[in-house]
């Protein structure tokens, strides 16, 4: 049986229905694209509105940051400007801050020493903040720089404390100006400990690199991804498992969120970063058998870095030196503070009684 074939032409006239049908599809339309409109406008006003709050959020963060950093002092020596800040009485201590620091960093992480009777000494490196990159910007020449400052400051004898990538300069501080050094403290250090093949001394998490070559370029990347990828950059830039970190205590979780945001302004502090990749890659041996001073190295097993072989090897071969080892917290020793703290306070009230200004 076949279908029925329709002639239109003999359809007739629409019906009363279809007519109100066919008058009312116009209207159905503008309704459809006038939501559709609306939506779109909310949809731009709403992300008009984030990132204006975004853009916001960021210039007074990054302002915020700035006016830290401003409080430095500086200093004209003839081994160029260098910026420091000083705090506190008693024996002196100078402070050698890590990659991404400066005098800021230095003072945060020295406070407790401060607390326990000594005058701190933190001074940005060459490259941060407003010490200039020289052309010679060796571990040797930083060591120099050093004394300068201690000269200018007229410190005659001091204790150092050099951390992570501040240790290479420390070390040479010790052998080149043995007088001067009453003590040395070297925390997870960036030091130099023979690898099979002759690998690098240090290691370097998966996103180091990629994390170097981006947020460490640019203020607001960094910014950014200290709000939407701060694991990134604890195991990243801090070298911390961030499991570590979340098992942790309010106060050692607040630390390390201190030490993520405390290294911006990223811009200022670039050349530096760039200059501390260049001498922490190729880490020479040192005559570590000269090195006098009493001398304590702190080490954590589980620094993404390495520094715990490096520390290792160090005090296996300066004389009567001290190794403190915690089997987990990271670069940051995250879990550890109040210890790490303590323990240095007392090897520096033991050690550095000969510390003394001119």
């Amino acid at each position: 049986m076949h279908g029925r074939v329709l002639n239109f032409r003999d359809a007739g006239p629409p019906s009363h229905s279809q007519t109100r049908f066919r008058k009312k599809a116009p209207k159905t339309n503008r309704t459809i694209s006038t939501t559709r409109n609306g939506l779109i406008v909310a949809v731009l006003c709403a992300l008009s509105i984030s990132c204006w709050w975004v853009i916001s959020e960021y210039r007074r963060d990054l302002g915020l940051a700035h006016e830290r950093v401003s409080v430095g002092s500086v200093v004209q020596t003839p081994c160029g400007q260098i910026e420091y800040a000083s705090s506190g009485d008693g024996p002196p201590v100078l402070v050698v801050h890590g990659a991404g620091g400066g005098f800021d960093q230095g003072m945060a992480f020295a406070r407790p020493l401060i607390a326990q009777g000594f005058r701190v000494v933190a001074m940005s490196r060459f490259g941060y903040l407003r010490t200039p990159l020289p052309n010679d910007a060796s571990a040797e020449a930083q060591a120099d720089a050093h004394a300068c400052l201690l000269d200018a400051l007229k410190i005659a004898r001091t204790a150092v404390v050099g951390a992570s990538a501040g240790a290479p300069s420390s070390m040479q501080f010790a052998l080149r100006h043995p007088k001067r050094c009453a003590a040395l403290v070297l925390l997870v250090p960036a030091a130099y400990v023979p690898r099979e093949s002759n690998g690098p001394s240090l290691n370097a998490p998966a996103m180091t690199q990629v994390l170097f070559d981006t947020a460490l370029r640019f203020d607001f990347i960094y910014w950014s991804a200290t709000r939407v990828a701060r694991n990134a950059l604890v195991r990243g830039l801090l070298a911390t498992p961030p499991e570590v970190v979340e098992q942790a205590d309010a106060s050692e979780r607040a630390r390390v969120v201190d030490i993520v945001d405390q290294i911006m302004p990223i811009s200022p502090r670039r050349r530096g970063l760039v200059n501390d990749g260049r001498v922490v890659s190729s880490l020479p041996r040192y005559e570590l058998e000269r090195i006098a001073a009493p001398t304590l190295l702190v080490s954590v097993a589980d620094d993404l870095y390495g520094t715990y072989d490096a520390a290792r090897y160090s005090a296996q071969h300066i004389p009567g030196a001290r190794f403190a080892v915690y089997d987990e917290g990271g670069h940051v020793w995250v879990g550890h503070q109040d210890d790490v703290m303590s323990r240095i306070g007392s090897f520096l009230q033991s050690s550095s009684g000969g510390a003394s200004a001119h």
